[in-house]
């Protein structure tokens, strides 16, 4: 498979290195000094991480170019809406996952689980942590919002979340930005008697890489707007 890079900073090479692993090869990388060669690229899939301001130029450009995209930016959902109507006339492919990690999607699942539990106990005040490398620019992270919407969806006594201290029926999220954090994230449930909480602790960006090229591979033959509920299915 011949890959396209969109974004060719920390994330970028490490996708990189794992697609060259599993035998694949690089059709080109595309960043702020030559995005420009994005117009004239070809590839079998590109995959995208670049930067909230850039995620929704850099994946329109691709669709209309009819090239398959895998997009792990955040930051810019606000008119992901815009790009799934370009997909449906185009007849396209975009996969967009808040994170590509195998053991943060599991988390997703464990999370949405003990929500439903934790519905019939109001004692128990809900929160999330999230820290992330001080290079992210964008907060709270697209993890964290995944696991707070999990949460609502759950949740009755909870309606929206919000970054910092809200009201009684929202959900905190506390961002921290720390140097060398590759991501982590605890959900929180507090009560005068104990608490209860479950965490993930990303070690490495590698695990983010290798779930962003296996998704890769899965599209070739796919079109639409998917997801990681789809692509975890067939693990």
């Amino acid at each position: 498979m011949n890959l396209l890079l969109v974004g060719y900073g920390k994330m970028g090479k490490i996708v990189e290195q794992m697609a060259l692993r599993r035998g694949h090869s690089i059709a080109g990388r595309i960043d702020i000094d030559n995005n420009d060669e994005l117009d004239r690229a070809t590839a079998d899939v590109a995959i995208e991480f670049s930067h909230p301001d850039a995620a929704f130029n850099n994946v329109r450009r691709c669709i209309e170019r009819g090239i398959p995209v895998v997009c792990g930016t955040t930051g810019w959902l606000s008119r992901k809406a815009e790009i799934e109507k370009l997909v449906s006339e185009k007849n396209g492919t975009f996969f967009y996952a808040s994170n590509f990690s195998l053991g943060v999607n599991i988390f997703f699942k464990v999370n949405e689980y003990l929500a439903r539990i934790m519905n019939a106990f109001p004692e128990y005040e809900i929160s999330l942590d999230e820290i992330h490398h001080s290079e992210k620019k964008d907060a709270p992270s697209g993890t964290a919002i995944t696991l707070a919407e999990g949460i609502l969806r759950n949740v009755d006594r909870k309606k929206k979340w919000t970054l910092g201290n809200g009201n009684a029926d929202d959900i905190a999220i506390t961002a921290f930005r720390i140097d060398q954090i590759p991501g982590t994230h605890v959900v929180k449930y507090a009560s005068r008697i104990d608490d209860i909480e479950i965490k993930h602790t990303a070690h490495s960006r590698e695990g983010f890489a290798l779930g962003a090229v296996m998704v890769a591979e899965w599209i070739l033959d796919k079109k639409g707007c998917l997801t990681m509920d789809e692509f975890l299915k067939i693990l």
